[in-house]
């Protein structure tokens, strides 16, 4: 519900995102998409689909696009047009989102996991070779493919990456849900693997007002695959030359999207400068920062996350001060119950779980505004002092 709450000006009250403030600033543009779609009477797989596969294709420098249901599914869907499912690995990290690994296990695939880096909290491309290199050759021949996930909205290396996963015969799709115009190198992430995965959650940085998601790919065998994944394995109506699913982006949450590109990069910017305003206010607390953005890394600060070793004490304290703050996520996906029959147990992935205890999420949306951002460090301050 906090993604909903309005401003009450008597009351402090900071969420952690505001949906309702982003629509009220292009309530006329949102209505007038919605309505062009109401009047047109098509509702699936029509032209505001066409149009936002094509831009948001040209936006990340992909070849092309194909919108689909949710993030979870793009991710599905690729491996899918891989290839990829019963018996098959796919080596992933345990502390990003569920839905990742929902993804893998949708396809009868089974996910393995590589501990990820205390800085970046990131797959980083010498621990993931250290990791291949120290597998048995029976696993190495099962492992297909390898997501790397664009965590909080800071870019894996992605060039590093994929060079060992040449190097191991494995595909690359990558986990862009959080990374909506991040780069890498001067390049958009999606845009290095075999495939790019993207969702259209409402709270992304680029969100619609339901479920979406979107694959890109600059492979045209792939591309043509997922199409006809998409939408039950059809190359034309009632004419199925593959097993596939219904995962469709539909024309009312294209539409939205189509509007909302068009504010993504001064969104992404918004969000850069409440960051630094943010690492610059609480430089001298007994806190850390996910690891800053250099020049090969371009964070579009998705989630502003730091490390607190008083994490729920400072999140109590916050609340009591209308600020409220969320964790991206309190239980690494190994631990779940849900996937207990993976074999791992407590220790399996010490730098995943050893963040798990102490990450917090600080309110960061474009609508946020300079007093309140300061607001949030003055109150932080004041916790530590």
């Amino acid at each position: 519900m906090e993604f909903y709450l309005e401003r009450d000006e008597a009351v402090v009250n900071i969420p952690p995102g505001n949906l309702l403030l982003e629509y009220k600033s292009l309530k006329g543009e949102i209505d007038s998409a919605i309505q062009r779609v109401l009047s047109s009477g098509w509702f699936i797989l029509g032209r505001e689909v066409q149009e936002f596969e094509r831009a948001f294709a040209d936006y990340c420098g992909a070849r092309f696009c194909v919108g689909v249901a949710s993030g979870t599914e793009a991710i599905a869907l690729a491996l899918m047009s891989l290839d990829i499912g019963n018996g098959d690995l796919v080596v992933t990290v345990p502390n990003t989102a569920v839905p990742t690994v929902s993804a893998i296990s949708m396809t009868g695939a089974k996910p393995l996991f590589v501990d990820v880096d205390e800085e970046t909290m990131l797959m980083e491309p010498e621990l993931l070779r250290k990791y291949l290199e120290g597998l048995k050759n029976n696993v190495i021949e099962r492992i297909k493919a390898i997501i790397p996930v664009h965590l909080y909205g800071l870019p894996c290396l992605m060039d590093d990456i994929v060079s060992i996963a040449k190097e191991f015969g494995l595909r690359v799709i990558e986990d862009c849900a959080q990374a909506h115009g991040a780069e890498v190198y001067g390049k958009k992430v999606g845009t290095f693997g075999d495939i790019g995965c993207f969702s259209f959650y409402p709270s992304k940085n680029l969100g619609c007002y339901g479920d979406g998601g979107a694959i890109i790919t600059n492979d045209a065998h792939l591309y043509q695959t997922i199409l006809k994944i998409r939408n039950y394995g059809q190359t034309e109506r009632y004419q199925h030359v593959i097993k596939g699913i219904n995962s469709r982006l539909d024309e009312i949450q294209a539409a939205i999207l189509r509007v909302k590109l068009g504010y993504l990069d001064s969104w992404n910017e918004k969000r850069r400068k409440i960051a630094k305003m943010y690492e610059e206010g609480l430089a001298d607390y007994p806190m850390t920062f996910q690891k800053e953005q250099t020049k090969e890394r371009h964070n579009i600060y998705h989630q502003m996350v730091i490390c607190c070793e008083s994490r729920d004490a400072l999140r109590a304290f916050l609340d009591r001060n209308g600020i409220q703050t969320q964790i991206h996520y309190p239980v690494p996906i190994h631990l779940q119950e849900a996937y207990i029959d993976l074999g791992y147990k407590e220790g399996s992935f010490s730098v995943a779980e050893r963040l798990s205890k102490k990450i917090v999420s600080l309110p960061i949306y474009p609508q946020l505004n300079t007093e309140e951002v300061k607001f949030v460090i003055q109150k932080t301050g004041e916790f530590f002092q």
